[in-house]
């Protein structure tokens, strides 16, 4: 008999299907035997009556199992549905079920609330968890929306390379990796410098991939490698073009999650977030007088918490863009605001308490370029490859990069970005623990 999966059940009241997957749940009532089993496209409840030849092989099934099981779909009786729950007023009356796989029993409870190391440690079990797969389904919608609405808005999407010759903004919180001839590659911190080269070719470009940063943080908002959402758009009037693109652009992210991954959030215990049409703007300079807070050059984090909360407080939102950071904060490619001298046309995006994006309209004159290069320290000839595209042309530009862990960490409310983050990698993890001996986590920069 042909496959059907679970979630295509409701169609199929009354008759008899085969289903495949594994069992979630085994519990024993009487002489009946009941089962919860979930494939890729969702769950549903089984029950094995006395007298069924299948009974007998279900006395042998346990958690996790993989097995095919045989049966007619019938409804329900009114007090036995489960409401709001998909297939919750659907049985599975099984008459045949056959093991496909066995299972040992799992070294954690199931059903208990883990703690992040353990929920690390069995990754390859805990992701088959209800709540950590509505965390992965919501972070493949945000990819989904993401391509859907930059692709609808004349975006190009490409693949940047991974090892680079130089840091791409001159930092020294790089990978170093061993290349050809002699020669050290690094593992790109960023694909920004090859996102202007393509505006270069097609005016507005993407590209979504790892990244990787040597820093030793311990916190519950940094990792050492990154999964990045970048954009770059030529031909702008200033770095408000770039802000307007990606308003709409998590606007149309937020309406496709609450399409598509209603059941998602509801088993995160997530509630979606307030997206105004226009989202608030502060100078840093006024985010800082608003809170009472020292004029330094960033916010700390306690900071962005405390803006995000009078954002949603006077203007209705959780999101609010931070504008005109200094000169000495931003990368050399940041354009200079002539109308407000040592300050950028830069601005972060904070969401629900957390710096979330960063984003700048560009230098695009090469002469200037290579001038701020210099009064960064930097030497114009290890640049040569990224300015031979300036030397020859390029438009007004800019754009934004966006890390997609705490993008999901916070449309999910996660207390941790690594909770959001498939096989995180940091100081202390490459999927297993590198020691022992853990730093505190905090909330520091």
């Amino acid at each position: 008999m042909e496959r059907t999966l679970i979630g295509d059940l409701g169609a199929r009241i009354g008759e008899t299907v085969s289903v495949s997957g594994w069992v979630n749940v085994r519990r024993d009532q009487g002489k009946m035997v009941f089962f919860d089993f979930r494939d890729r496209s969702g769950s549903v409840q089984g029950v094995v009556l006395p007298g069924s030849e299948a009974l007998e092989t279900a006395k042998e099934v346990r958690n996790e199992y993989v097995v095919r099981a045989e049966g007619v779909v019938n409804k329900r009786p009114e007090k036995n549905v489960q409401a709001g729950r998909k297939n919750g007023d659907l049985e599975l009356e099984i008459k045949k079920i056959e093991v496909l796989s066995v299972a040992e029993p799992l070294p954690f409870d199931a059903a208990a609330a883990l703690n992040l190391d353990t929920m690390l440690d069995y990754r390859p079990l805990t992701v088959r968890r209800e709540r950590e797969q509505a965390i992965f389904t919501v972070q493949r919608e945000i990819i989904a929306g993401f391509r859907e609405y930059l692709d609808g808005n004349g975006f190009t999407e490409f693949q940047a390379p991974k090892l680079v010759g130089d840091d791409a903004e001159g930092g020294a919180g790089v990978f170093k990796v061993e290349y050809f001839k002699d020669r050290s590659a690094y593992l790109a911190t960023s694909p920004q410098l090859y996102k202007q080269m393509m505006v270069g070719a097609f005016e507005r470009v993407y590209t979504t991939g790892p990244q990787f940063r040597a820093e030793k943080h311990a916190t519950t908002r940094h990792l050492n490698e990154i999964s990045m959402l970048d954009f770059e758009m030529g031909f702008i009037n200033d770095h408000t073009d770039v802000m307007r693109m990606i308003e709409g652009t998590l606007a149309h992210i937020t309406k496709r999650l609450v399409a598509r991954a209603g059941d998602a959030f509801a088993a995160a215990e997530a509630s979606f977030p307030l997206v105004p049409e226009s989202f608030p703007v502060l100078k840093l300079r006024e985010a800082q007088e608003i809170l009472g807070a020292p004029k330094e050059p960033d916010l700390e984090p306690e900071h962005e918490r405390e803006i995000c909360a009078w954002a949603k407080k006077e203007k209705g939102s959780d999101f609010v863009f931070v504008t005109h950071y200094p000169v000495s904060k931003r990368p050399f490619y940041t354009m200079e605001d002539p109308e407000d001298p040592g300050f950028t046309k830069s601005f972060d995006l904070l969401f629900r308490g957390v710096e979330i994006l960063s984003g700048s309209q560009r230098v695009h004159d090469y002469a200037a370029l290579v001038e701020k290069m210099r009064a960064k320290g930097l030497d114009p000839e290890k640049f040569s490859f990224y300015l031979m595209a300036f030397k020859y042309g390029m438009p007004p530009h800019g754009g934004i990069g966006m890390g997609l862990e705490r993008l999901t960490q916070k449309y999910l409310g996660l207390d941790n970005v690594k909770e959001a983050t498939l096989f995180p990698r940091d100081m202390n993890r490459i999927d297993i623990l590198l020691s022992s001996s853990l730093p505190d986590e905090s909330d520091g920069a």
